[in-house]
């Protein structure tokens, strides 16, 4: 089961799993907001949102930047999805989503991009880990 709080989304608003009851949830980790992987997967999630609502999915993005910055994003970018700033880091922990990382043979720690697929009664019922997810296919990798 997922955890019934999920964490403040970029307005401050409190989002709970039961927000979702009766729809499945499509909530993704990714590392950063702006950065060309994490913009091209919110663009093609955005892209293909009418789909996802007409096939029964919200969509839900963390990272643990703040509220300013997922604000910034979302206007960029045009995003109709909210996005958690978990900059706790309680969510990404609790999805086991925050783990160490390697570029340019420097090694840090940072959230892992990875899916999470909720159903109606909210129970993870897939998961897409970093080396599954194409981030300018992923809407078409949930829908299938």
């Amino acid at each position: 089961m997922a955890p019934e709080l999920l964490g403040c989304d970029e307005n401050g608003n409190e989002l709970r799993l039961s927000d979702f009851k009766g729809r499945r949830l499509v909530l993704y980790f990714y590392p950063k907001d702006s950065t060309p992987g994490c913009t091209s997967e919110a663009c093609n999630l955005r892209d293909n949102y009418q789909r996802l609502l007409e096939r029964g999915y919200a969509v839900v993005g963390v990272s643990v930047q703040d509220a300013k910055s997922h604000q910034r994003f979302i206007e960029k970018y045009q995003l109709p999805f909210p996005l958690i700033a978990d900059t706790d880091h309680m969510l990404v922990e609790a999805f086991g989503v925050w783990g160490e990382k390697k570029m340019a043979g420097r090694i840090y720690m940072g959230t892992l991009r990875t899916t999470f697929v909720i159903d109606e009664e909210g129970r993870i019922a897939e998961i897409y880990g970093p080396k599954q997810i194409k981030v300018k296919e992923h809407a078409e990798q949930i829908l299938g």
